[in-house]
């Protein structure tokens, strides 16, 4: 083999070269593990004695020429090193490390609503409280009739309601329904439906939170969404009272509140719900924009209604209980102080993806 004439060759092909795909060709053409430099070591094999000394060193002369001529080639047509640009390729070399200064970095966070979800999970986990989950997506069954909600209820409303079908079409069967009784869908407007669910599969003790979306056709202003966040809480068990409700609803506000806690006043108010007998609303008195304090409802609570119960075969003579649904946004706003430019309290403000607001948490 004429190493002279291999090296010409090389050079030329080289010189031609004009992108990376030519040159990834011209590797592996030459120096390739089936390349022409391996088939001319081979080739030394075959060389009489004598001249083996001369061709070994010329093949190695060679072999140097062609890998450096093939690397300075590939390093001048390389983007990013001021050689010429290879076509195809952008010039943006995604290996290298960012350019921006350090500070200039914006790491990202989880938005403040879901930040306070695991908040709250956590902290009812330690008073031994596990999480449940139900469907967004609910049947009348399990968000209104076995909540004890009459037919006549105002809250069943398609005006009050997301349904999905309307209130009077027939639907799927559903455990709970007679035969042939009418099932309507709609998104769920409590997150009560998931205490039906959970007592219809489980039976006392249970203690249990579920925190998640609901919806309600409410005209959206500084106090109203039409999406908002429940936590739901609920205990089943023997000799359950109002008692153990009213210390443990303290405990959460003085645990959620942290060094405020020790100061926050709550009040029960007397109030009716379909699902509970009897039944209150929560407040908590907290600092108002004058410097005043004003009471703040941040959700309902109270016994469990035998009916409801009932209706999952939970044993009214024997065991009680109690829940509450707290506004999840309501305790955001009360923590954090959440006001608008006006210095207002605003609940919108939670969900306009403003940058500036979002950056605080």
């Amino acid at each position: 083999m004429n190493l002279d004439d291999l090296l010409q060759s090389a050079q030329a092909d080289l010189a031609a070269a004009a992108n990376s795909q030519q040159l990834e060709a011209f590797r592996i053409k030459y120096l390739g593990t089936k390349g022409l430099l391996k088939d001319a070591s081979d080739h030394l094999r075959t060389v009489p004695g004598p001249e083996k000394r001369n061709y070994g060193q010329k093949l190695n002369q060679v072999k140097n020429s062609i890998a450096v001529a093939f690397e300075e080639k590939k390093s001048a047509t390389s983007p990013g090193t001021g050689g010429g640009a290879v076509p195809g390729l952008t010039g943006v070399d995604i290996t290298e490390p960012g350019r921006l200064a350090f500070s200039d970095y914006r790491p990202g966070s989880l938005h403040i609503i879901t930040q306070t979800i695991h908040e709250l999970a956590a902290l009812f986990a330690r008073m031994g409280f596990t999480i449940a989950e139900g469907p967004e997506v609910e049947d009348d069954f399990h968000n209104f009739d076995a909540l004890n909600i009459p037919k006549t209820h105002p809250a069943r409303d398609p005006l009050d309601s997301f349904y999905l079908t309307p209130p009077s079409s027939p639907g799927t069967a559903v455990p709970g329904l007679t035969p042939g009784e009418r099932c309507s869908y709609m998104l769920r407007s409590q997150t009560s439906s998931v205490q039906i669910r959970v007592m219809q599969k489980q039976k006392p003790p249970i203690r249990i939170i579920a925190p998640g979306r609901v919806y309600r056709p409410d005209t959206v202003d500084a106090t109203h969404l039409f999406q908002f966040h429940q936590l739901e809480a609920l205990v089943v068990d023997e000799g359950i009272s109002m008692i153990d409700l009213r210390t443990t609803i303290d405990q959460f506000v003085k645990a959620y509140f942290g060094h405020e806690g020790g100061g926050v006043q709550t009040r029960f108010r007397p109030f009716f719900f379909p699902f509970t007998e009897p039944s209150a609303e929560v407040d908590v008195l907290v600092p108002w924009t004058n410097g005043s304090t004003r009471w703040i409802e941040i959700g309902g609570c109270g016994m469990v209604d035998p009916n409801v119960l009932t209706a999952c075969n939970i044993d009214s003579e024997r065991y009680t209980g109690w829940a509450f649904g707290f506004g999840i946004e309501r305790l955001i706003m009360r923590k954090h102080n959440i006001v608008n430019s006006s210095n207002e309290p605003d609940i919108r403000t939670l969900v306009e993806n403003d940058l500036r607001f979002l950056q605080q948490f």
